[in-house]
């Protein structure tokens, strides 16, 4: 395999290895290691499978570990007749950092594969970004003479990719993990706060960076530097009064739609409240009209029924009302002028 230039991790394989760190090292302060299954292409690794791997240190002494790799000869022929394709590629650790057997554990490792990648999966990550980091191992030497050559590992790009088929399953997976009861500009909104922290994080690195470069506590990487150049010169220039009144016009106009957006949405449940008010008051008068109807029991056990006042009797007269019967019983119970 030759130097890997970037990695892409696929979803299988994350949820492969949390799936081992939860029956193996969860709440614990061990790390878990599993080998990475895919096929490089010009440069670029597609990590597309795992399996884990039964693997002991010593928390006193990091440099005492076991890893059985006869284990790891069978699992690779077996995953071989399944799919020739994926080969071993490297491994992984749920690290969260390196640790100083990672060098040794990807020297022996090297029998499977020609440049092993390590990939560091944190299951449990506190900043914002991607949980995963790749790194390789190569021969350095020090310009000077000074020091013999010795394996350092050195970071490479990592993105997170998926096939048609996986998407599709991710897709089903996060269906059943979505808050339905959330509006999409709360979640905008919170995708949005999430973006901003991790620029600030990354913005906090490279000060932390370039005053450490300006102390010449560590040297100047000029790969960096220029990276950085390359950052500052895309920035726009807000001095510009167009590109100001165009951002300002941008950003009232977004306002705009959020404000009428609240206002349709109040006007709607204020309509609401009110249709269900009226249709509570027309339940209590239907049953207020139902217990008026109800036939009356006596003590002797007969049944009075209430006549209807606009269902005529047996003679064909329609019922009156009793208060009007009484008035013109007595006239001299009218109104008053």
């Amino acid at each position: 395999m030759p130097v890997p230039e970037s990695a892409v991790v696929h979803p299988l394989v994350l949820l492969s290895v949390v799936d081992h760190y939860n029956r193996v090292a969860r709440d614990t302060r061990k790390r878990v290691v599993g080998i990475l299954l895919g096929e490089a292409s010009k440069g670029v690794v597609q990590v597309t499978n795992s399996f884990a791997v039964p693997f002991e240190e010593d928390d006193r002494d990091p440099k005492i570990w076991f890893l059985d790799h006869s284990y790891v000869d069978s699992m690779a022929r077996m995953f071989k007749k399944v799919n020739a394709r994926e080969k071993i590629v490297g491994w992984y650790s749920t690290g969260p950092r390196l640790r100083e057997a990672d060098l040794s554990i990807t020297d022996l490792l090297s029998i499977f594969a020609e440049t092993p990648l390590l990939v560091i999966c944190e299951v449990e990550p506190k900043d914002m970004g991607l949980p995963t980091t790749a790194y390789y191992a190569k021969d350095e030497i020090r310009e000077d003479g000074t020091q013999k050559s010795q394996k350092v590992f050195v970071n490479i790009p990592t993105e997170v990719g998926a096939t048609e088929a996986e998407e599709i399953g991710v897709e089903h997976l996060l269906r059943n993990v979505k808050d339905a009861t959330i509006s999409t500009l709360t979640t905008e909104v919170a995708r949005m706060g999430t973006g901003l922290r991790g620029l600030q994080g990354r913005l906090e690195e490279i000060q932390a960076y370039l005053a450490l470069v300006l102390e010449r506590r560590i040297p100047v990487n000029h790969d960096i530097i220029y990276q950085l150049q390359d950052v500052f010169n895309l920035l726009p220039n807000l001095a510009v009064e167009e590109l100001t009144r165009a951002f300002a016009i941008k950003g009232n106009d977004m306002m705009l739609v959020i404000y009428l957006a609240s206002l349709v949405r109040s006007v709607l449940a204020l309509h609401n409240l009110l249709c269900n008010k009226e249709q509570q008051r027309q339940l209590e008068r239907d049953a207020a009209e139902a217990d008026s109807k109800k036939p009356e029991v006596h003590e002797n056990g007969n049944v009075e029924t209430k006549p209807d006042e606009d269902m005529p009797d047996a003679n064909g007269n329609a019922h009156e009302d009793k208060s009007k019967a009484s008035k013109a019983a007595d006239p001299s119970k009218g109104t008053k002028p």
